[in-house]
């Protein structure tokens, strides 16, 4: 397990409260549960933005120690039947996020747009709610994941009506493979984002209103 104490940003601070820090709180998911295979994107330019996401600099994927403990125990379920988890992103930094706001300023920059977002026009991203000032993700307890192997009915990240995790505009079979997932992350204490088939956060997560910003490196 690779562990480091780095800067991070909180909210809400209360006096006499242990500050909580990568090296306590978080846990290497890549190295505590080697099954698990990833496809980090955003230390790439394969992603919605089309380059590497600021404060992403390894595929590293940190969770809070609590998410972590439940994330294993999905993938020892899946393990059992055959399968396994793929995962796509995990803690997220805020300079991440902020990088997204940026992004999803600049009107002009659609250099990504016939493969993530080919039906939503930019400038609806913030209004339709796929980019958001604060993501979840910061707080640690968020995941972005998939079984290995599955047909979702949409890519990763796929800014459409088509990602909501219920949608009817995919086929039964993919249907069926997204509900396989939600009820395996929800029989481990994980609460779907009903717009996003891929996205879930650990219910009664550990850190509700701090936003960390930890580099995401060894």
């Amino acid at each position: 397990m690779r562990l480091l104490i780095l800067p991070f940003i909180t909210i809400a601070l209360y006096a006499n409260e242990a500050v909580p820090s990568k090296h306590t709180a978080f846990t290497d998911i890549n190295q505590a549960i080697p099954a698990i295979k990833f496809d980090m994107r955003y230390t790439t330019t394969d992603n919605f933005i089309g380059m590497p996401i600021d404060g992403y600099k390894e595929p590293i994927c940190y969770l809070t120690n609590r998410t972590s403990a439940a994330l294993e125990k999905v993938q020892q379920h899946l393990q059992k039947e055959g399968l396994g988890l793929l995962v796509f992103d995990c803690y997220r930094p805020q300079r991440a996020v902020d990088h997204f706001v940026r992004w999803a300023k600049d009107i002009n920059d659609t250099k990504m747009k016939i493969i993530y977002y080919p039906n939503v026009k930019k400038k609806d991203l913030f209004k339709d709610g796929y980019i958001a000032a604060k993501s979840g993700h910061s707080r640690g307890s968020t995941v972005d994941l998939t079984i290995d192997g599955f047909d979702m009915g949409t890519p990763f990240d796929f800014f459409d009506p088509r990602s909501h995790t219920d949608s009817n505009a995919v086929t039964k079979k993919q249907h069926e493979n997204r509900m396989v997932l939600k009820k395996v992350m929800e029989e481990n204490g994980f609460k779907n984002y009903a717009e996003e088939w891929w996205h879930y956060t650990l219910k009664g997560e550990a850190f509700k209103e701090r936003y960390f910003d930890f580099v995401i490196e060894e």
